[in-house]
């Protein structure tokens, strides 16, 4: 199969790998809700970041990219080293930067794995946890404070476009996300793209003035997926468009995807995978301009037709022990960059 994102002839891998980005940050677009009543995000001032908006368009990161990074400042760390200025936030760990309880035991929130019981002693570890954090976010943890999350990233050069976090379901828990998210100065709040988070988070977001955003994995691989039903239920309901995913489990050109549903899409999620049908690794990330997902294909897209769209690096291919996450998301900032510029 033909590999459309290849870069330009004479721009190799190589090549690319040695070239600094250098970009300053120009003001981020927001795309707004056909009623204009979200509120546009400011543009990061000049910080740390040497900025990372290429030709018009913006890369960015999903900090999941930096997912053996422990710690909010640390990640931001990361994020500088790398070369982003814009990120899709996610939310662990935000809470305990803030002084909220710490999860008592080594596994997941809210917890064990599916079929593990824990122990008495762990529930009652949990069920406490949770109390204190009710009662801390009901007091200490107003949207206010994330004031403080914001200014470490901006003085940093970094935009927070996106928040990956709620604090559960309810009415009352997603519209104390969504304040949250938007002192945060994102536009919106990303989840799982479903039945169930289509059609509660929407009217939420419409309820703060913001958008819901949708990630998807290997849904449209299903031949009885309908993305349209989903996206109906809330006028603030959008895409977080894994390209990637979407090429890795369907083969289809996402290109034809994003014309299709441009004005649905916010953000756009970036990675480099085989095809399905490929015979040795089908559907398999792969190290950036290995694999055969037209990136160049879609970033020019993105570029030519103005499309004011995040597009985020989300890093997933195996990061060999000479390496490591920043120096790979580094990579493809870079890669990004010869392509838009």
């Amino acid at each position: 199969m033909e590999k459309k994102n290849q870069l330009s002839a004479g721009c190799s891998r190589r090549r690319f790998l040695g070239t600094a980005a250098s970009a300053s940050m120009l003001p981020f677009a927001a795309p707004l809700m056909a009623s204009g009543a979200m509120e546009t995000p400011s543009a990061a001032p000049a910080g740390k970041s040497a900025g990372s908006r290429f030709g018009g368009v913006q890369i960015g990161t999903i900090t999941y990219s930096f997912r053996g990074i422990n710690g909010l400042e640390a990640t931001l760390k990361a994020c500088v080293d790398a070369g982003v200025s814009s990120v899709e936030l996610m939310g662990s760990g935000v809470e305990e930067f803030l002084g909220a309880p710490a999860f008592p035991l080594k596994r997941a929130p809210f917890g064990p794995p599916p079929g593990q019981k824990l122990s008495d002693e762990d529930q009652a570890k949990v069920d406490q946890y949770k109390a204190a954090l009710k009662e801390w976010r009901a007091t200490t943890g107003k949207p206010e404070l994330y004031q403080k999350v914001r200014k470490l990233f901006n003085d940093a050069g970094v935009q927070i476009h996106l928040y990956k976090w709620t604090a559960g379901n309810t009415p009352e828990e997603l519209d104390y996300s969504f304040r949250i998210a938007k002192v945060l100065g994102a536009y919106g709040i990303t989840s799982e793209l479903g039945e169930e988070n289509c059609r509660i988070m929407g009217p939420a977001a419409e309820r703060n003035g913001m958008l819901a955003l949708f990630h998807n994995h290997y849904q449209y691989a299903q031949p009885d997926f309908d993305v349209d039903k989903l996206l109906s239920y809330s006028p603030a309901n959008r895409l977080n468009f894994d390209a990637g995913h979407y090429f890795g489990s369907t083969g289809k050109n996402p290109c034809d995807f994003i014309r299709q549903y441009k004005d649905k899409i916010c953000s756009l999620h970036l990675k480099d995978k085989t095809a399905p049908t490929n015979a040795t690794q089908p559907n398999a990330n792969q190290v950036w301009g290995q694999g055969e997902t037209p990136v160049a294909e879609i970033l020019k897209l993105v570029q030519q037709e103005k499309l004011k769209y995040n597009c985020d690096i989300e890093l997933e291919y195996e990061v060999k022990p000479w390496s490591d996450a920043v120096k790979e998301v580094r990579n493809c900032v870079h890669f990004c960059r010869q392509i838009l510029v």
